[in-house]
């Protein structure tokens, strides 16, 4: 089971306005963590990491503990 920590992380994600993190974040809340969902989630975290992941924005740190905490789920 995800830790509450990451589960308001994805739901931050899930609500952000941006496709590349959005879709994927709302599909692996509705399937609950599943292991096919938490693979295309990391690899939707990963891409938002390399693309924003040091402009200043608030999701920036976000990627970095999402990351972690999905590698070790």
């Amino acid at each position: 089971m995800a830790s509450r920590e990451l589960v308001q992380i994805v739901e931050k994600f899930a609500d952000s306005g941006w496709d590349l993190i959005g879709a994927p974040s709302k599909e692996w809340l509705a399937s609950q963590g599943s292991a096919d969902r938490t693979v295309e989630l990391l690899k939707a975290v990963e891409q938002a990491e390399k693309e924003c992941g040091s402009c200043g924005c608030e999701f920036d740190p976000l990627y970095k503990r999402a990351l972690k905490l999905l590698k070790s789920a």
